[in-house]
This record gives C-alpha cells, sequence and structure tokens, in this order.
C-alpha cells in the first residue's frame, strides 16, 4: 500500500505544481475557490505521504484512505461549485469582486469567512483556461473524483493478509 499512497502523494504534488505554474509562470491569479482547492488538495496529498511513511497495514489503511477521501471529497465539492458558478449565464453571475482574502481571514469570523468563500464572487466564474476544452476547475473536479474513488475503492477492498506481497 505504500506504493499507493505514495502514488497519491505524487499526483497531488504535480497538481499543486500545475497550480502553482498557472499562478506565477501563466499569471493567473487564484480566487478563492482556487485556494480552498489547492488547500483540500494538500491535504490529501499529507495523508497519502504519512501512510506511506508509516507503511500502516490492514485496518489502518483504510483509516488513512478513508482520511484521504473525506479530504478529496471536501475538494471536489468546492471544485463542483466553482464548476457550477462558470456554468451560470452572466446575468445570474454574484457580484464582482468579494473581499480580498487576507483581509477576511484577519477580520471576519471563520464562519463567516467560509460561507463568503463558498458562495463564490464573480471572479470564481471566470473561465481564465481551457485545457483540452475543459477548464482547470473541470479538470480539477475530475482530478478529486478519482482520487475520492480511488480512496474508497482501498477503504472498502478485502484486507489482504500481511504477507501477501500487495498487502
Amino acid at each position: 500500500m505504500r506504493l499507493l499512497f505514495l502514488l497519491v502523494f505524487l499526483f497531488c504534488t504535480a497538481a499543486m505544481g500545475v497550480a502553482l505554474y498557472t499562478e506565477h509562470v501563466l499569471g493567473f491569479a487564484p480566487c478563492p475557490l482556487c485556494i480552498v482547492q489547492r488547500v483540500a488538495m494538500i491535504a490529501t496529498g499529507l495523508v497519502a505521504l504519512v501512510a506511506a511513511l508509516h507503511g500502516a497495514r490492514g485496518v489502518g489503511v483504510r483509516l488513512y484512505a478513508g482520511i484521504a477521501a473525506l479530504c478529496a471529497a471536501g475538494g471536489a465539492a468546492v471544485a463542483g461549485r466553482h464548476v457550477w458558478l462558470q456554468s451560470l449565464p452572466a446575468d445570474q453571475v454574484p457580484e464582482e469582486c468579494g473581499m480580498d482574502m487576507g483581509f477576511m481571514v484577519e477580520m471576519l469570523p471563520w464562519q463567516e469567512v467560509a460561507s463568503i468563500i463558498l458562495s463564490g464572487s464573480g471572479e470564481c466564474a471566470n473561465v481564465d483556461l481551457q485545457v483540452l476544452g475543459l477548464s482547470i476547475p473541470q479538470w480539477t473536479l475530475i482530478a478529486f473524483v478519482a482520487l475520492v474513488l480511488l480512496m474508497l475503492w482501498r477503504v472498502f477492498a478485502p484486507i489482504r493478509p500481511a504477507n501477501s506481497r500487495f498487502a
């Protein structure tokens, strides 16, 4: 199982590399929903890294996979919201600009920050970049769904004996 978790960690690392490349090289600033998706991708990757380093067996694999699935499911929910905002007609898009993320975190209670971020703003509805006809949030949603399915497969797969090569 170490290899599976290591591959998940490397996938999450690559996804973050793409996100940072689009921000710092291509010049696309992340919206608040993008930032939350990045946090979910990092959390999923960190859980996978800890699982790979720990080398748990049996129920431990299920526990790590379950936690990683929850992190990825949270990311999928936010990415789904982002895709939905991008699919809205122009006249139904929320107001153009919200408060600065740093300002919100410093000045508002976390519940209000979460509510404002998840409601999205006009900047979240912009489709600035497409790859193979899909927006970045659509690709991110696909990645999160794949991670959720992979981790759920590990949660519900039969536990192999400890002496198995593929345990």
